[in-house]
């Protein structure tokens, strides 16, 4: 999740078009270490819960 959230960041997506790019990219998903056969992308919400656990805690 954290490096999901470093691509967010660095290249400015909104969650819904961080999610699209993760499906759309071979690199990211290697970058990010998440394997289709076996797991999915995790969706929008996750990642916007992910930020605003982040910023709870100031991190």
């Amino acid at each position: 999740m954290l490096r999901m959230y470093f691509v967010q960041q660095w290249y400015h997506l909104a969650d819904e078009a961080l999610e699209d790019a993760i499906y759309d990219s071979q690199s990211l998903l290697q970058f990010i270490g998440i394997d289709l056969s076996i797991e999915s992308v995790p969706d929008a919400t996750t990642l916007l819960k992910f930020r605003h656990l982040l910023e709870r805690y100031e991190l």
